[in-house]
């Protein structure tokens, strides 16, 4: 198919999602529209938008690339690390948290440890988004590049035009009435490339591919979990970091607070985690199976398998489902990163803006600085794992001791989240590739960065828990017990 039409079919795309977004904005009459969907999501829409939300670059591409390059053992981070998560969520967190009523996580950090722990949340949460939004955005300008020869500066501007347009106008409706769409058509096309592309391998046979995947793939890639113990090492710190650094996202939070009850949080979570498992499995099989089908092969993998599977016709709607996973997750952390952003630092800044106005000035700075953040030339497999650790060893201790412990005040929150910010940040700059690895590395002593600096923040809270004393700090009425 002409590259101009495949131009002028995205750019009829994108006016749609511009549609969709102007109709979502009919809906926002004040900031809890915009930011929850006036708490008015039942059970599909919420699980399909937590689907949609996370089943971007990091699933579809950047997990799929990995795969190809290193074997199974990088589903840890993508999709087993996620898929877990929302499970976890599920069970244990999304009916205390939407039973309080909360607008952000920054919330529960005021009710629960007060305001200088809900700075902190904020200021943590927040740039965790840049690595997350940066990754699509990465991502989308690589598949540009690959169709249109378009630069990648160039691409990455035009993908984050696109994001933060709709997203700023539409709002939560605008994003879950998108990601629902968008998730039902993303299973389907995974479905139908997945299928083909193993058929391929096992010339029209779906038995015979599978049996040369598993025969022609050297041993070493198909191990799920590593032998080597410090290969196995560094793989249950990336497992750690995708299953529990994503428990205090937004992202997911946000779809819990915009549940209409506390049921449907619950149970959305749960569905949109066994979806996660099953259709994250897709894009890691073509990763290993385009070893087979296309070895040597440089560039943007899944729109060259669209091309050699399907017709022309086909190749171009697998191209605009791409297109659609990867911007409902970039929308979906647009707006999660300018709630924050808005509801827990500007709106005390600036408490006469108003705070739908400010929201709408949040995606517009998150925008920006994620598309600084994705300049600095990073792979997006790299900007995922940095985002999971940051908010692991940031704010998943305080927040789950916060909702099921009694004990620990503003100290222990702000010794949890010091304790793991602090040292994630030297690690990150000094490199370090093994929890204070000058220490204890030359003594053989191998601790993955994301167990031992979460180690090191609960070691914050309880030392802060004990300082302390054995009451929290009082609650406002309404607080989470």
């Amino acid at each position: 198919m002409p590259a101009t039409l495949s131009a002028a079919v995205l750019l009829l795309y994108t006016a749609v999602l511009f549609g969709v977004a102007w109709v979502a904005s009919r809906r926002i009459h004040d900031f809890s529209d915009y930011l929850v969907a006036g708490r008015n999501l039942g059970v599909p829409l919420a699980s399909l938008s937590l689907l949609a939300t996370w089943f971007g670059a990091g699933t579809l591409l950047a997990s799929a690339e990995e795969v190809r390059a290193v074997g199974l053992s990088a589903a840890a981070l993508e999709p087993i690390g996620p898929g877990i998560c929302l499970l976890l969520v599920g069970l244990f967190y999304a009916v205390p948290l939407r039973r309080a009523g909360l607008l952000t996580l920054g919330d529960f950090f005021a009710r629960r440890f007060g305001r200088r722990a809900e700075i902190a949340c904020a200021a943590i949460m927040v740039p965790s988004f840049f690595g997350w939004i940066a990754a699509q955005f990465s991502m989308l300008a690589a598949l540009l590049s690959e169709l249109f020869g378009i630069p990648a500066g160039a691409g990455l501007a035009l993908v984050a035009t696109v994001a933060v347009g709709y997203t700023l106008i539409g709002g939560m409706w605008s994003v879950t009435l998108t990601d629902a769409v968008q998730g039902v058509i993303v299973g389907l096309a995974l479905l139908a490339l997945g299928i083909s592309a193993v058929a391929e391998l096992g010339g029209g046979s779906l038995a015979g591919g599978l049996a040369r995947l598993g025969r022609e793939t050297p041993p070493d890639l198909l191990a799920v979990v590593p032998g080597e113990l410090t290969a196995f090492l560094a793989w249950s710190g990336l497992l750690v970091a995708g299953a529990l650094g994503n428990i205090p996202g937004q992202d997911v939070l946000q779809r819990v607070f915009a549940s209409r009850t506390e049921r449907v949080a619950r149970r959305a979570c749960l569905i949109a985690g066994g979806l996660y498992l099953v259709l994250g499995a897709i894009p890691v099989v073509l990763g290993l199976a385009t070893r087979l089908l296309l070895p040597g092969h440089e560039g943007e993998m899944l729109a060259t398998l669209g091309r050699i599977l399907f017709s022309p016709l086909a190749a171009l709607a697998l191209v605009l489902l791409v297109v659609s996973a990867v911007l409902s997750s970039a929308d979906s952390a647009l707006i999660s990163a300018a709630s924050v952003l808005a509801q827990n630092l500007l709106r005390h800044s600036l408490p006469r803006a108003g705070l739908l106005r400010l929201s709408r000035l949040s995606v517009l700075i998150v925008g920006a600085a994620s598309l600084f953040y994705a300049f600095r030339g990073l792979s997006a497999y790299s900007l995922l794992e940095d985002a999971y650790e940051l908010t692991l060893v940031g704010l998943f201790v305080p927040l789950t001791a916060g909702l099921f412990w009694k004990r620990g005040g503003r100290t222990a929150a702000l010794g949890a989240m010091g304790c793991g910010v602090v040292l994630w940040v030297v690690h990150l700059s000094f490199g370090w590739d093994w929890f204070l690895a000058p220490a204890l590395a030359p003594a053989g002593v191998l601790i993955p960065n994301a167990i031992g600096l979460t180690a090191a923040s609960a070691a914050g809270y309880l030392a802060g828990a004990a300082f302390d004393g054995p009451a929290p700090e009082p609650k406002p009425e309404g607080a989470i017990r």
